[in-house]
């Protein structure tokens, strides 16, 4: 079995990998591209704390500043298991999506304790400052990175697909989605989907998938990637069943 990873590739490569524990071997194909911002300028001498809504702005943040030690808040697991690899010292994670953070970042910091930085990419999903400010906090965002959707899907897999290789397709966001929607049609393989189950972060990833006529769409539980993999593993045990 394959699953088709449209994450970023420094995000793929551990995904992969969890994917081999299963027997599913990965085909790796990001949808989107990160660039980082060569010369943002930090100060963070007044911050409170850091928001990271994503690895990619731990990796960002870590490029642009030398500083450790500022008690950083986490979207989720992954996001504070890169920020650990960074070097970071006082990282704690929401263990969920950005609405789990506004509320984990109310509970822990105080609104006159110093404004707080939330790094980001060029696309924000949500309103987490907007959250944060509607509880008495004052966040300034910061693009340290853009994300740029690919141009077409590779050679290798448009072959993947319409020699019907995929098993699963995996989506992390609504964007990535809608990206792979648009470059499915465009290759001419969105029937090719006839033969996969699209497994989705959230709903509404999935329901960017809806017009593409999938094998099934399953939705995680919880927006994390262990939630992801459980989901997988459930689809997994059912079909060694005969189920589906």
């Amino acid at each position: 079995m394959q699953a088709l990873v449209t994450r970023p590739r420094e995000e793929a490569e551990g995904l992969a990998a969890a994917l081999a524990l299963r027997g599913v071997g990965a085909v790796v194909e990001p949808m989107m591209e990160v660039q980082y911002c060569a010369a943002v300028a930090l100060d963070l001498t007044t911050v409170q704390a850091i928001l990271c809504t994503s690895a990619n702005g731990v990796r960002a943040l870590a490029r642009a500043s030398g500083e450790r030690g500022l008690p950083l808040l986490a979207v989720g697991e992954a996001t504070a298991a890169r920020a650990r690899a960074e070097g970071f010292t006082a990282v704690a994670s929401a263990g969920g999506a950005g609405g789990d953070l506004a509320s984990f970042a109310a509970a822990r910091l105080q609104p006159d304790g110093g404004p707080l930085l939330h790094v980001a990419g060029n696309v924000v999903a949500g309103d987490l400052a907007g959250a944060l400010r509607a509880h008495g906090f004052v966040i300034d965002r910061k693009v340290l990175y853009e994300a740029r959707p690919v141009e077409a899907l590779s050679a290798s897999a448009v072959r993947a697909l319409r020699c019907g290789a995929i098993d699963f397709a995996l989506f992390f966001s609504p964007r990535t989605a809608a990206i792979f929607v648009k470059l499915a049609d465009s290759a001419g393989v969105a029937a090719c989907c006839r033969t996969i189950t699209a497994v989705s972060i959230s709903a509404t990833a999935d329901a960017v998938l809806a017009d593409l006529p999938w094998r099934g769409r399953r939705v995680a539980e919880r927006p994390i990637q262990s939630a992801l993999l459980d989901t997988l593993d459930a689809i997994l045990a059912e079909r060694s069943r005969g189920c589906a």
